[in-house]
């Protein structure tokens, strides 16, 4: 792989690529986006990565915004696809296609612009470094720039709802920080495997690819739809995905567990809810329990409370064993991860992560932006605190601060999230005003996100949750009602998510009286229950929107009677969210 990397970086040489200068790289999963992207950070170019799924109005955007120079992108097919858009609007030196043949590349686009094939380049890079080695007057004419930790590596461009993306300008030494961070959170050996699903342009996954083969580990890559097959084939050690991915294995280990005999189904269903009070008691005596209250108990009352905690585990103890041999390892061996999920790139609902507690499997949640390389805060093996995103790793600042004054708020008090560390992206490329909303004078970068840090407790149930980061919620999230009152929307979307009726909701209700939602329900589910309730006859295909509105609305106030804040008027949609669809709906 090194070899390959050198190779390809020795071809961008001899095609004629310098330090400093930018290239496109369009591509999706693949061992050549390693190699590729690799080997243009070795010659000291910038690469400006994106994958395959964008617009071809986007990529021209990101292209000629960039200042890109030359493009690689993933197969002729892509490049067709997006030619006629990139070509007539962009100079572009030469093109490299990391797979296929160049004869598929249209003929009108290969007599104007130089087309590589990978092949071309790694054999024009193998040519020269061997005659580099060969000849002593080669040596002293071939030189190559330093590059320094401070030099910008990459740009990789944010995805927002409205206007263009902007640039985020991130230095080798910001992706160094997170290899170097990355084992205090994942304490991966050799023999290892992990299983990712994740675009490699995408700066979590690249984080984690670079951090994988760093320690000589195997990554292997799957796609959605064959996740489970996957799972069950490589059983790897490590799964690197988004909350959807965890959500989605929830949801289908529910489903199997309903569509089970009767007896089956009740056998699992109590075994599940004693194994829930088994951890529930169990993170009160191991003093794993968030609080944001700053005053600790008393000696005797934090006293009382373990014994308390301890007796009940002892109590609970044999059947969550039963059920571990009854109904877990079975799940445990569907899911086929051994040592732990890696979840970032959004909040885990929290019934999914006491779920994943409940049966064994244990899930690692982390928190980071795309302006931080990505890594900010994450859950440790030893300190996995549910609820929230962990500590800070190793050389990261955290602070929370008054979104009016910035004065910084003590330990409890819910505030603006602000990060400092060596991670920390350089700016927006060539948006000094984004940038400066962004970071400030003192290199505090501002993420945007609503959370509080778990005060520091000597005793009690929250004696290990001291200094963990617990996140609420997006500052621009936040709902005002004609009252006055804020709604943070996501209290309200996790625990609607809870229902196996509802699919996907979004809560709005700015400046009215009330927040209102958008759902988009799971028919098949909502079906079933109307049958289950004798709503519809048995043999009935499919439900009024009225009854599938009354029933939506019992699942609501089921599912978020304990919130501060109860949901109004629904509007049901049978499609599933798009961008412009909420867009146009809000």
């Amino acid at each position: 792989l090194e070899q390959e990397i050198l190779d390809f970086a020795e071809g961008l040489r001899v095609i004629g690529v310098k330090p400093e200068e930018k290239l496109s790289l369009f591509s999706d999963n693949s061992c050549r986006w390693l190699v590729a992207d690799q080997g243009m950070l070795a010659t000291g170019a910038i690469n400006v990565v994106r994958g395959s799924r964008s617009s071809s109005e986007e990529l021209l955007h990101i292209y000629n915004h960039s200042e890109s120079v030359a493009l690689a992108v993933e197969n002729p097919e892509f490049f067709n696809r997006i030619a006629e858009t990139l070509c007539s609007k962009a100079a572009m030196r030469f093109i490299i296609l990391l797979w296929g043949k160049k004869s598929s590349v249209a003929p009108d686009i290969v007599e104007e612009i130089p087309v590589f094939s990978y092949d071309e380049i790694i054999d024009l890079g193998r040519e020269s470094r061997k005659a580099f080695s060969d000849s002593n007057d080669a040596r002293k004419h071939y030189k190559y720039e330093t590059i320094g930790s401070d030099d910008i590596a990459t740009y990789v461009y944010t995805s927002g709802t409205t206007g263009n993306p902007k640039g985020v300008m991130l230095t080798h030494k910001n992706l160094l920080h997170q290899i170097r961070s990355l084992y205090d959170i994942v304490p991966a050996e050799n023999g290892d495997k992990f299983l990712s699903m994740l675009p490699p342009w995408h700066v979590y996954e690249r984080a984690c690819g670079y951090f994988i083969f760093s320690r000589g580990i195997e990554l292997m890559y799957t796609a959605v739809r064959n996740l489970k097959d996957d799972l069950q084939r490589y059983q790897p050690h490590y799964m690197i995905s988004v909350p959807l991915v965890y959500e989605t294995l929830y949801s289908g280990i529910q489903k199997q567990i309903f569509t089970s005999s009767a007896a089956r189904r009740v056998v699992a269903r109590a075994l599940i809810r004693i194994s829930f009070a088994y951890t529930a008691f169990k993170r009160i005596y191991e003093g794993f329990c968030l609080t944001r209250n700053q005053k600790q108990p008393s000696y005797l009352v934090a006293l009382i409370d373990w014994l308390w905690a301890r007796i009940i585990c002892a109590i609970l103890w044999p059947l969550h064993l039963l059920a571990e041999k009854l109904v877990y390892k079975k799940i445990q061996s569907a899911i086929g991860i051994s040592k732990a999920g890696v979840s970032g790139g959004g909040s885990l609902p929290m019934h999914i992560d006491l779920f994943y507690e409940a049966i064994g499997v244990k899930v690692q949640v982390g928190y980071g932006l795309t302006e931080s390389s990505p890594v900010i805060a994450a859950r440790r093996p030893t300190c996995n605190v549910l609820g929230s995103v962990g500590h800070p790793i190793n050389h990261t600042e955290i602070k929370i601060v008054d979104a009016e004054t910035n004065e910084v708020l003590p330990a409890g008090s819910k505030g603006i999230v602000k990060v400092r560390g060596s991670q920390v992206m350089q700016g927006y490329f060539k948006n000094p005003s984004a940038t400066k909303q962004a970071l400030d004078e003192d290199g505090w970068l501002n993420t945007g996100d609503i959370g509080w840090i778990a005060p520091h407790h000597s005793r009690g149930r929250s004696r290990r949750c001291g200094g963990v980061l617990v996140l609420e919620g997006r500052a621009k999230d936040t709902i005002v009602l004609s009252t006055g009152e804020n709604v943070e929307p996501l209290e309200l979307e996790e625990a609607a998510l809870r229902s196996s009726l509802i699919r996907q909701i979004v809560v709005i209700g700015q400046d009215q009286r009330r927040p209102g939602a958008i759902i988009v329900p799971d028919k098949e589910e909502v079906l079933m229950a109307a049958k289950r309730l004798s709503i519809v006859h048995a043999d009935a295909s499919e439900l009024s929107k009225e009854k599938t509105i009354s029933l939506l609305y019992g699942e609501l106030r089921k599912w978020t009677s304990k919130c501060s804040f109860q949901i109004g008027p629904i509007h049901v949609v049978d499609e599933p969210f798009t961008v412009n669809f909420l867009c146009l709906a809000l």
